[in-house]
């Protein structure tokens, strides 16, 4: 049994990622807990006239919100009806980091899976701000759906390493499961900075052979080419359906960013991202 967090703003965004987690998890037992995170200063000039005089503002907000879940709730089970799901609904009031952190605590929670948010800065450009510090701050396998993105099964997986990944065989056991769930093929791309050929590469290589050798794999590397544009260039190419990769503090991810103006592609646009974080 699965426990899956699929936080939302009530956005269409949001909607679409809960959505592709209904779709990615099918014929799975599964909980699912519906998270809406408001902070008490975001409340608006609507919400104080809509408060009754019997209630504080506190307790009308949270009405509605708990509403709001609600109605998604019931649109799940008569969509999904056939699936053994089941729904939970949360709210908090909280700084969104620190509310997942405690949900994940609480629940037991396997992944979250979020659509990306608004658009703040560089970094920021890619995913959201909100995105950006669940990934940077939240020791959980997060799936981030790009906005508009319909669910399609991940039949090719791309799996993004540089310099700087080592492979550890725990580390592995989500993405070989998820290959095997959904019958993926996996194209390992190595990002290099140069075409020498290290031994701790060398060994990764050879391990990760005997890891996947009884699913369909595939290395592929490409030099001196800005993180960013090499995978977005391999995910058009290859017809990648979901690409994976490792966060480890300031490491790949960090250097997804880095570059030339290429770091500004829009990856947010093409595929759901898998992000994971070493034990280590």
């Amino acid at each position: 049994m699965k426990k899956i967090l699929l936080p939302t703003d009530f956005s269409d965004n949001a909607f679409n990622a809960i959505n592709y987690a209904m779709q990615f998890f099918k014929n799975e037992v599964c909980h699912f807990y519906i998270l809406h995170v408001q902070k008490a200063s975001h409340y608006i000039t609507d919400d104080l006239m809509t408060a009754s005089s019997n209630t504080t503002i506190h307790e009308s907000v949270v009405e509605v919100t708990k509403k709001k879940l609600q109605q998604i709730v019931e649109e799940l089970k008569v969509r999904y009806v056939t699936e053994d799901y089941t729904f939970h609904t949360l709210i908090d009031y909280d700084v969104l980091v620190d509310a997942f952190k405690q949900v994940i605590r609480s629940k037991n929670i396997d992944m979250i899976i979020m659509g990306t948010n608004g658009i703040t800065g560089a970094e920021e450009a890619l995913f959201g701000s909100n995105t950006i510090n669940v990934i940077r701050k939240i020791d959980c396998p997060v799936i981030i759906i790009p906005q508009g993105f319909k669910f399609t099964t991940p039949k090719t997986i791309l799996y993004a390493i540089d310099h700087n990944d080592h492979f550890v065989e725990d580390d592995h056991q989500l993405l070989s499961k998820m290959i095997d769930k959904h019958q993926s093929s996996l194209k390992i791309l190595r990002i290099k900075n140069d075409d020498s050929i290290t031994i701790s590469e060398f060994e990764d290589k050879k391990s990760m052979r005997i890891f996947f050798k009884n699913q369909d794999h595939t290395f592929h590397s490409i030099t001196n080419v800005p993180a960013a544009l090499a995978i977005n260039s391999f995910v058009q190419i290859m017809d990648i359906d979901m690409t994976a990769m490792f966060v480890k503090k300031e490491t790949f991810f960090k250097r997804f960013f880095k570059g030339s103006n290429t770091s500004k592609i829009s990856y947010g646009t093409r595929v759901p991202l898998l992000i994971m974080h070493t034990r280590t």
